[in-house]
């Protein structure tokens, strides 16, 4: 479904926006875009499972996501730049699992998450246009990790990424805009390191790392 999204994002993306001629004032050259919001991940909750395991997994599904775009400002609407975002969850909960023996054993854990995107981005937008409503769109490749620590215990995967957004901004004076992004981030692992140990995952246990963003953000044009 992501990678439908993202060929639907290049196929109509030149179609968003007019090629515009440049100003005769000089126009900015250098575009740096930051962001913050919520976002949640979108991998299914496991079934079959406790009250409290729900409970602590939900905790871990939703949290900050924060983000910055740098950009060169192409002739007419495009530009190219680097993109980096990263979601920060964490979860408290009492789990229970199976010891070596059969045993139910369970406790408390606390869980930190962090999942980082960077990558080569290009973007769509209306900023030399004269309106104060201004429009982006950017489409990003690159590496997207995932580090999860509990107690002693840290897993460590990457792979590669990719990540969509859309955005409206009001525009403050000819170098300031701020406004509402929505972004969708996606990936998945098929391994992971824990301590140093590798572990592969089967087909129906990749660890799902899509997430949908909402977001706050400032465009800074230079």
């Amino acid at each position: 479904m992501f990678r439908k999204l993202m060929l639907l994002g290049v196929s109509i993306a030149p179609f968003l926006f007019s090629a515009q001629e440049a100003a005769s004032a000089p126009q900015p050259k250098v575009a740096i875009i930051p962001s913050v919001g919520y976002a949640w991940r979108l991998a299914k909750t496991p079934s079959g499972i406790t009250n409290d395991t729900k409970n602590y997994i939900k905790g871990l599904k939703n949290g900050i996501d924060v983000s910055v775009g740098t950009y060169y400002l192409l002739n007419g609407n495009g530009a190219i730049g680097l993109k980096y975002s990263g979601y920060f969850a964490s979860s408290d909960g009492r789990l229970t699992v199976q010891d070596n023996n059969g045993q139910n054993v369970s406790g408390f854990v606390s869980t930190k998450d962090n999942i980082s995107f960077i990558g080569a981005s290009y973007m769509f937008s209306n900023f030399k246009e004269d309106t104060k409503h201004k429009l982006f769109y950017d489409i990003s490749l690159g590496v997207i990790t995932y580090t999860t620590k509990t107690g002693n215990v840290k897993g460590t995967g990457s792979n590669v990424g990719a990540e969509i957004n859309l955005a409206y901004q009001y525009a403050l004076n000819d170098h300031v805009f701020i406004g509402p992004k929505l972004g969708l981030t996606g990936g998945s692992l098929s391994k992971m390191k824990y301590n140093g140990t590798t572990i592969n995952f089967g087909d129906d246990e990749r660890e799902g790392l899509t997430r949908l963003s909402l977001s706050a953000a400032a465009t800074f044009r230079f």
